[in-house]
Parts: C-alpha cells; structure tokens; sequence
C-alpha cells in the first residue's frame, strides 16, 4: 500500500490513511486502495473489527491539491468516472460486513465528512475542526451527501453543507456524524476495547442486517442518488465559475 498503513491487533485491522505530509487528502491512488481493502476485509474470516483513522494529527483534509489541479482539466465524462470511484469507496466502507469504527481528530475537511458518514461509529476528539468546505470553490458535497443523510437529519446538516461553516466535534455529534467524543488516545483505545467484550460476529450480522433492510427499502432510491450526485458533481467541475475558483484557491496554496 501507497497511501495506507494497515496492521492488525488481534481480530481487528486499524486501517491508517498515512499521507501525513499533506493532512491525509486523498487521491485517485487512496480511493482504489480503500476501496479494494474494505472489500477485501468485508469477506476476511480473520478480521473482526475495523478501525479507520488517519496518520499523525489530523485525520483527513479532504481532496488532495494535486488531484484537484488535474481535475480542473477533466472533461465531464472523465468527471462522471472519477466520482463514480469516489462513491464506490464510500460504498465499500459503508456496507463492509464487518463493523468499522472512524477514529477522528484534528480536521475532518470536504470529502473526509464522507468517511465519518461510512463509518458504523464515529469517535471524535474534543479540539476537531470540520467543514463541508465544497461550495466555497464552487463545487458540492454532492457524492458524500446521500452518505451524509444516510446517517444524519436533513434538518442538522443543511446549513453547513451550504454554508462552509467550520464546527466542532460537539456540533459533529448533535447532528449524528459522531457519536462519542474523546479526549486522548487512551481514552479512544478503552472505547474501542469495549467491542471486544462482544460477540463481533452478531454484531456484523447486525451490521449487515440493517444494510440489508436499508438496501431493500432503497434500493431503486440508492441507485438513482449515485447517478445524481456524481452527475451534480462532475457538471459542477467543468462550470466555468467552479473552474475559476478553484485555479485561484490552487495558486493561493
């Protein structure tokens, strides 16, 4: 692995997004690499538990510039594809068999917010930074956003996925993008501990059951969100203004 760092405590696999030289932002080669390990663990009979968190202080800042600066140049069908990949990931997190615990701190920015959405629990740390940042470079938390409202009320999430607002891990929980907060490390290790005390196996039975019911209920819903928000996305991209703003936000950096 290029982009992650994969070890194994036990029956658990912590999965680190280990590009800490730039925050943990994601590329095109981190999407293939966590796509292809959550399915690959999905079906692993030595892997209990997943544990998803990001190497050194911060856990994910989203798109990678460099990424960013070759999108600016994609046509829409090359944009169509791109976001496709970017949801089959989301996609592989989020309906893993086994039981997956995000492990938040520092920032969680863009595309990140995504990776919270994937995750069955989400324990944040008391000092995090977050931000639906997409709009202000003219673009939408489009991908995420079925993902996001999988999980959370339209009602919590709506002005920050509109607004670019940063907020913190209190707000995180209110809306139902984490679920517990903590302070340190030691203290997320003990909360991560607790699934230990558990039959992990009915607990991804469970997992996988309430996809199942969500699946069955959604299932012409689920498909029509996928085609929707990487279509919204991918216009959004090759939109002169979009363009615009993101070859300035690039030169600033």
């Amino acid at each position: 692995m290029k982009t992650l760092k994969i070890t194994t405590d036990s029956k658990n696999k912590i999965i680190e997004l280990n590009k800490p030289e730039i925050k943990n932002a994601f590329n095109p080669e981190m999407i293939q690499e966590l796509t292809e390990t959550f399915n690959q663990l999905s079906n692993d009979p030595q892997t209990e538990l997943i544990v998803l968190k990001g190497a050194g202080n911060i856990f994910c800042a989203g798109a990678d510039l460099n990424w960013m600066k070759s999108m600016v140049n994609y046509n829409l069908e090359q944009n169509i594809q791109d976001s496709n990949k970017l949801w089959d990931m989301f996609e592989a997190i989020t309906f893993c068999n086994k039981p997956v615990i995000g492990v938040v701190r520092g920032a969680a920015y863009g595309g990140a917010l995504g990776l919270m959405a994937a995750c069955d629990q989400v324990l944040i740390q008391t000092d995090t930074q977050l931000c639906f940042s997409e709009v202000k470079l003219g673009l939408s938390p489009a991908v995420i956003s079925a993902f996001v409202l999988k999980k959370c009320s339209d009602t919590f999430v709506r002005p920050y996925m509109m607004n670019a607002d940063i907020f913190n891990a209190e707000t995180a929980l209110n809306m139902g993008l984490a679920h517990t907060i903590y302070k340190n490390d030691n203290e997320a290790q003990s909360l991560i501990q607790k699934y230990q005390l558990l039959e992990l196996k009915a607990v991804a039975k469970t997992k996988k059951l309430m996809n199942e019911i969500f699946i069955s209920k959604n299932k012409d819903s689920w498909a029509e969100q996928k085609k929707l928000t990487t279509m919204v996305i991918s216009q959004l991209r090759v939109n002169t203004e979009a363009q615009s703003r993101l070859k300035k936000f690039l030169e600033k950096k």
